[in-house]
């Protein structure tokens, strides 16, 4: 028979049970989103058919794709140290901390299999909730298992180790060994309309934008645009040409691009195109070739507009000093 104050202590312990709920996590790098670093990719909702979305219907994410993959905009801001931080309070489960930073190629593919993660670690959170944190840089892990951690504790730094192309960090969510999407726990989502997260402050859904603009003398390689090396700041005024590009990540097919160079003596450039494919990361270049007896001195302007649908998603300006 249960007697009042029992069933009375068993009633707050189940209250409180249910108020727990699962964590809420942090963004687990530090970073600013849209200033930079960015969200390239989401969990995959339709792992099983063969087609591929994020939970806002769009197209950042790839089959069959288990996490979040917060990006820097270049491997430069990746060279100079960005802290990976954990999400959440818990207890780390393990680490791997051996693994170049070489990325994924055709190199490096045999020796990645089976580490495709490559550097990171899993803190376990409690209640069957474990993260994962994946392509972190050799040597800047620093935490050990068995070591607990709170929300925002440095865990280490931001890489390119595994089954990785561009230096992000892959972010997965598991409970009881099962994917979770953290913008959308419940599977509810209906193009973005998740009813609730699981992130402590929410991360707004951007759907593609710029990455990057730069002036150079010529078409750069897409390799020096990723570096973040591309953009020339000066250049003189025999330069065979003058070439404005961007940097772009989650384009569309019917996506346009315009770019414009404004300078002294009234000089002026404008090219617009239509983007012909959806595209993850994408660069376009236009300029003209130096055909008198050089550029006119002075400082000049780029801009660029990236417009879908006819609205611009985004927009940015950049500045560039002709030297005699």
């Amino acid at each position: 028979m249960w007697r009042q104050g029992s069933f009375l202590g068993l009633a707050a312990l189940l209250a409180g049970a249910a108020v727990a709920g699962p964590p809420r996590f942090a963004l687990p790098l530090d970073c600013t989103l849209g200033e930079n670093c960015y969200i390239q990719n989401y969990v995959d909702t339709l792992p099983a058919t063969g087609r591929v979305s994020d939970y806002a219907c769009g197209p950042l994410s790839y089959d069959g794709h288990k996490g979040t993959d917060f990006a820097l905009f270049t491997r430069a801001q990746m060279a100079a140290g960005v802290s990976v931080t954990a999400a959440a309070d818990g207890v780390v489960r393990g680490t791997r901390d051996t693994m170049p930073d070489t990325g994924l190629s055709a190199a490096t593919e045999a020796a990645i299999a089976g580490r495709e993660c490559g550097n990171g670690l899993v803190i376990d959170h409690g209640d069957g909730w474990v993260s994962q944190y994946c392509h972190m840089k050799r040597g800047s892990i620093t935490v050990q298992k068995g070591q607990a951690v709170q929300t925002g504790d440095r865990l280490g730094q931001v890489g390119l180790s595994g089954q990785s192309e561009f230096p992000h960090l892959h972010f997965t969510l598991r409970q009881n060994e099962r994917v979770i999407d953290p913008f959308d726990p419940d599977n509810t989502a209906t193009c973005g309309a998740a009813g609730q997260t699981l992130w402590a402050t929410p991360p707004a859904y951007v759907a593609g934008g710029l990455l990057g603009l730069g002036f150079a003398s010529a078409v750069p390689p897409f390799d020096s645009i990723k570096a973040g090396t591309a953009h020339s700041p000066a250049l003189a005024a025999d330069a065979s040409a003058l070439v404005l590009w961007a940097y772009m990540f989650g384009t569309r097919a019917g996506d346009s691009l315009t770019l414009v160079i404004s300078g002294p003596e009234g000089f002026s450039f404008e090219h617009s195109t239509t983007l012909d494919k959806t595209q993850a990361l994408s660069f376009r270049a236009a300029g003209k070739r130096l055909r008198t007896a050089g550029w006119p001195v002075g400082p000049y302007q780029g801009h660029a507009t990236l417009r879908r649908k006819g609205q611009i998603i985004s927009a940015e300006a950049i500045r560039l000093q002709i030297k005699p």
